[in-house]
């Protein structure tokens, strides 16, 4: 099968171009209809302003917040955020003491879920399970009020010392008024209780309350958290939305011992409480010994998703409180928005000036190439924008502005070498699809050193170098995508036509401005129609283009040359 003629390679190069671009319109279109997606890519804090909110750790009498617990936190509210879908979010320390969270415009409820919630899960056993009701039964039969207050003379401390965490000497007559009286419509989900101490506390839901055992595992031992729907034993699903729990090989051993432990007990000691944040978001009876359990309750796909992320990214240390949540206005605003684009704008008419200078006409490719890259590039952040939750910073956009010179870098190398296979005496369309070949291995050198530096960037930052990154490496991609779908068909296709193909004074490929004629071997042959100071710059221009082997051959020729004629003049000397 014969091979398709450039003319036919650069139109379907530009057919495929084109489905891509309009792909990318549609997609965005979609959003828009769907009120999912905008025509215009998000802003982040610097830019549009958002919601801070500050959280304030709560901890026992006398202790205090190590710098290493508020790092630890950042790290995973950091964690948190970014799984959300927000990006650009900035989270830092203040005071030494609190966490401030900025989040780029206006986040849901899900997002400011993952924030507050302290995500705190502790593991313990159950001592005892009633009805949340604070009212008690007398023995005639007549519900009287619980006490609201416990006798302070009533023991505190266990007649007999417990053996494990599901030992009932653990309900003191104290702890057994405070458990009667304890009212689960005023629960304090901020209550931090020791982890060797007993636990009173309510359901999430508030449909009943426990006495539960001292902590035996921790939620930092969790390796991975995930959600799904359970299943029955044939495969089918039920429907139910459940968080799966991975422990990492100490959790996983002590889940399985204890497991083993409370399966043998009675009813509700047979129960093993999982609590988040001080309530019993389940209580689940032990029905096997298992390192991986379920974690099973009124979930949601959505709200699954959040606890097992909070559980994945890792418990914090400590337990916080929201100390406020305020609508905060741009960091830096239109004013430096406004100066990044004209100096955007600047950059982008100098390249275009130096194009049509440097390469005449021929520079039109290059300014239709930039608005084609231009376009991709801005569909693509919008499509991001909506569907990842992306955020346009002042640092993603001075890494569009660097992105304007590597794309015009890439265009210069093309017709450079374009030129070299004119000076070396092949027609147009001959050295258009030579001097591709040669381009495009340094272009693809290029891009993807400057695509790597960006991914390693992207990885090892945070915050808004990391948009910088983003964009600096999704532009390097949209480089290679345009010069080879949009500048080297554009090149195919001039190429053919007479303005360029004669070369005019105006096309930029004028063989006769470019310099003599190139033979090789250190040989120029000028053009007769060139005058000789013409020539004679020509030669030079030439010159300097020769490689190392090259000139080596030219010194050759030379010192050959030379000897000759000093031997002719020796042996003249013997005639005479």
């Amino acid at each position: 099968m014969a091979k398709s003629s450039p003319g036919r390679k650069a139109w379907r190069s530009l057919t495929w171009l084109g489905v891509i671009i309009v792909a990318l319109i549609g997609f965005n279109a979609v959003g828009v209809m769907t009120g999912e997606g905008s025509w215009t890519p998000k802003l982040a804090l610097d830019l549009e302003g958002g919601t801070q909110i500050i959280l304030e750790p709560l901890i026992e009498e006398g202790q205090t917040v190590s710098s290493e617990q508020l790092s630890q936190a950042v790290s995973i509210i950091r964690q948190r955020v970014n799984s959300s879908g927000v990006s650009e979010a900035e989270i830092n320390t203040q005071g030494g003491q609190n966490i401030v969270v900025s989040i780029p415009g206006t986040p849901d409820d899900e997002t400011i879920n993952r924030i507050e919630s302290s995500a705190k899960l502790e593991f313990r056993p159950v001592l005892v399970a009633s009805a949340p009701s604070s009212a008690t039964v007398g023995e005639d039969g007549v519900s009287t009020p619980a006490p609201t207050s416990v006798d302070p003379n009533l023991s505190t401390t266990p007649e007999v010392e417990p053996t494990d965490a599901s030992d009932l000497n653990y309900i003191t007559p104290a702890l057994a008024a405070q458990f009667e009286a304890f009212d689960c419509s005023a629960i304090d989900t901020s209550n931090v209780a020791p982890a060797a101490d007993p636990l009173i506390t309510c359901e999430a839901d508030g449909s009943a309350k426990y006495i539960l055992g001292p902590v035996e595992v921790s939620g930092e031992t969790i390796a991975d958290a995930t959600n799904g729907t359970g299943t029955t034993q044939s495969g089918a699903s039920t429907g139910e939305w459940l968080v799966n729990i991975e422990f990492n090989g100490q959790g996983g051993e002590d889940f399985q011992a204890i497991s083993s432990r409370l399966i043998a007990l009675e009813s509700p000691q047979n129960q093993f409480a999982v609590v988040l944040d001080g309530q019993v978001i389940t209580a689940p009876v032990v029905q096997g010994v298992t390192n991986k359990p379920q974690i099973s309750g009124n979930f949601t796909q959505e709200s699954s998703k959040t606890l097992a992320d909070q559980l994945k990214f890792g418990a914090l240390p400590i337990s916080f409180t929201v100390q406020s949540q305020d609508t905060i206005s741009a960091t830096l605003g239109d004013t430096q928005l406004r100066n990044g684009l004209i100096a955007g704008l600047i950059g982008l008419v100098l390249v275009v000036l130096y194009s049509l200078a440097q390469y005449r006409l021929l520079g039109l490719v290059t300014v239709a190439s930039l608005i084609v890259a231009g376009v991709i590039t801005y569909f693509l952040i919008t499509l991001l924008s909506w569907r990842e939750g992306y955020r346009l910073s002042l640092a993603g956009v001075a890494g569009l502005i660097v992105a304007i010179g590597i794309t015009a870098d890439s265009f210069i190398v093309y017709f450079e070498r374009v030129r070299d296979e004119l000076r070396d005496g092949r027609g147009l369309e001959s050295a258009v699809e030579a001097g591709w070949k040669r381009a495009l291995r340094t272009i693809i050198a290029s891009d993807v050193v400057n695509f790597l530096a960006a991914a390693v960037l992207f990885v090892l930052a945070v915050g808004n170098v990391r948009g910088f990154a983003l964009t600096l490496g999704l532009t390097t991609v949209v480089d290679l995508l345009v010069v080879s779908l949009f500048t080297h068909p554009m090149l195919q296709l001039v190429a053919k036509t007479r303005f360029f193909r004669e070369g005019h004074t105006l096309s930029g490929l004028d063989p006769r401005a470019l310099g003599a004629v190139y033979r090789g071997r250190a040989k120029f042959v000028p053009s007769a129609s060139v005058s000789p100071v013409k020539a004679a710059s020509s030669s030079r221009e030439a010159a300097k283009r020769q490689t190392i082997a090259e000139r080596k051959a030219a010194d050759l020729v030379g010192s050959g040359t030379s000897t000759k004629t000093s031997t002719d003049r020796s042996n003249d000397g013997k005639d005479s």
